[in-house]
């Protein structure tokens, strides 16, 4: 009650204010009016106003816009336009929010806020069968040619106010228009340039940012943009090129560094990003997202102590994304063996968006002592959620099938089926356990489900193909299978290997070969290495083979299918 009160005093204290000539001054410093009208406090007016300010606070925001609308008509003033605005925006009425921005930049030309109100209004999607984008720029013009010294800030904000134009191109071509009487004036380009981004035309756009650094050359937000046209055109080495040279002629300019690192991360010279990370911690010592950058860098670059050292002075230095670190920091202690540890990272998650994933990787980390039951028994936990429900099924299910029991995997995973009996992922992830147990029959039957539920589920059709052609089964339609599944996903290397054994399996091994060699380029997969080294044994090309499973069997050196490969064939 003593809130509802105090808006109505506010209320009468600005209806009184009415009465009074003058100029009002926002709180942002926009002026709202020049000399206000002499309006008379009559009962009707201060009846109004109190209306709009019950109806709104008591939740009914359109019949308030509307009675502010009529006051704002009846008023002619410009700070009860202004609210009349505000007030329609926020109850989403497109139509009264124009409305209202008429009249208080009619009321108040002198105000950039409300030509630019009303511009960003008019050009928004659902106003655009009521106002022609004409409308829109000539109100932009207005505040152009008004702005005076803000006229750089004023030009850099035109593509915010057209963000709310469905039609890119016609709001590009609006700043075009817009920024021609000011092209000595290095923001217009930039403006030019973002529209052009904006609008996919990054030839244009790269054009525009040279004009705006030819007027002012080393100019900081020109380089950035410059060098965010270059990556987004997908040259990210001309762009990192650039910024180096800048970083070069200033190296104390943060700014730029901070881009020249991105764009070595982009490249992914990972190395030389952490060294100019750590560079920028120099001079901010305790910068929590330097730290966090050099954190993930090091894990990258697989040096798991500097990472250490550095998620957790990010941590001390209060990183916002600090269940993340905690994270990263259970998955290094766990990497060296010391579970628990690891563990009380992953126990010290409190955020819900992360819990499911620290609660994963806690059973993991039990699993890996031997402590299955212990792991399960963590997974098993009741969600609330579905969706989390069915991650924690699957993640018990992995536990169980990397601990050879896909047996009881497949138990786990048909009970979830009873619930659920169409989600693929289930259906798929019971299909490759039915596989592993030489279930073919179960198997076939829940990928061709998947291909009923899904048919671009370009994975259901490989692994079916697959399985046909490994066992040496109906080979025509295992091809067509994986075919389909290679037009579902191209360059994908497991269905290149697919199709590579099933043209092996059907003797053309030249065909194998080139299909073989594509997916290990793609990826220098275990499974891949054995089917590559074996067509490569065949065609008697067997100095090769041996150099495929001497690299294969280096890097994975407890692969099944590769140790049984080599042994078959009497390459070990």
């Amino acid at each position: 009650m003593k809130t509802h009160l105090k808006r109505l005093a506010r209320s009468v204290c600005l209806a009184l204010a009415l009465g009074t000539g003058g100029t009002a001054v926002a709180a942002n410093g926009d002026i709202v009016g020049g000399a206000l009208p002499a309006q008379e406090l009559t009962a009707r007016t201060l009846y109004h106003f109190l209306l709009a300010e019950i109806a709104g606070a008591r939740g009914e925001i359109g019949l308030s816009a509307q009675l502010y609308l009529d006051l704002a008509r009846s008023t002619r003033d410009p700070r009860i336009a202004r609210r009349a605005t505000e007030i329609a925006m926020y109850s989403r009425n497109v139509q009264l929010a124009i409305q209202a921005a008429h009249i208080w930049s009619e009321v108040a030309p002198e105000s950039e806020e409300a030509r630019r109100l009303l511009a960003s209004i008019a050009g928004s999607g659902e106003a655009r069968d009521s106002i022609d984008l004409d409308a829109v720029q000539i109100q932009l013009a207005r505040v152009l040619a008004q702005s005076s010294e803000r006229l750089p800030q004023n030009l850099l904000g035109l593509n915010r106010t057209l963000a709310r134009i469905p039609d890119k191109q016609a709001a590009k071509e609006i700043v075009q228009r817009l920024t021609e009487p000011y092209l000595e004036v290095p923001e217009a380009h930039v403006a030019r340039a973002q529209a052009a981004m904006i609008a996919e035309s990054p030839m244009e756009a790269l054009a525009a940012a040279d004009s705006a650094l030819a007027l002012r050359p080393g100019w900081e937000p020109g380089v950035l943009l410059k060098a965010q046209i270059l990556q987004q055109a997908g040259a990210g080495a001309e762009a990192m090129r650039q910024l180096e040279a800048e970083v070069k002629r200033a190296p104390e300019s943060r700014s730029l560094r901070q881009a020249y690192a991105r764009a070595l991360v982009g490249n992914q010279r990972f190395a030389e990003a952490r060294a100019e990370f750590r560079h920028l911690l120099v001079g901010a010592p305790e910068d929590a997202e330097l730290h966090y950058a050099v954190g993930l860098l090091s894990l990258q670059l697989g040096e798991a102590s500097e990472a250490e050292s550095s998620f957790l002075r990010a941590l001390a230095a209060g990183h916002p994304q600090a269940d993340i670190i905690r994270l990263h920091l259970g998955q290094i202690a766990d990497g060296r063996g010391e579970g628990e540890r690891a563990r009380q990272w992953f126990a010290d998650v409190s955020d819900e968006g992360h819990r499911t994933e620290a609660i994963i990787r806690s059973a993991q980390s039990l699993a890996k002592e031997g402590r299955l039951d212990e792991a399960r028994t963590l997974l098993q936990a009741e969600a609330d959620e579905p969706e989390t429900q069915r991650r924690l099924v699957l993640a018990e299910v992995h536990l169980l099938r990397d601990a050879n029991q896909p047996g009881e995997a497949l138990l786990v995973i048909d009970d979830a089926l009873r619930e659920t009996p169409d989600d693929t992922d289930l259906l798929y992830e019971s299909a490759m356990l039915a596989e592993r147990l030489d279930r073919i029959d179960l198997m076939e039957t829940r990928l061709r489900r998947i291909i009923e539920l899904d048919p671009e589920h370009a994975h259901a059709h490989n692994a079916l193909g697959y399985s046909l052609a490994d066992r040496n089964l109906r080979l025509d339609e295992a091809h067509e299978l994986i075919e389909r599944a290679l037009e579902l996903a191209p360059d994908d290397p497991f269905i290149l290997d697919s199709l590579g054994w099933v043209h092996f399996r059907r003797g053309d091994k030249l065909a194998a070969l080139e299909h073989l060699e594509r997916a290990y380029s793609i990826r220098q997969d275990a499974e891949i290495a054995a089917h590559l080294g074996e067509v490569l044994w065949a065609l008697e090309r067997k100095d090769a083979a041996r150099r495929i499973f001497d690299e294969a069997l280096s890097a994975h050196p407890d692969n099944r299918l590769l140790n049984d490969t080599a042994l078959r064939l009497g390459v070990r």
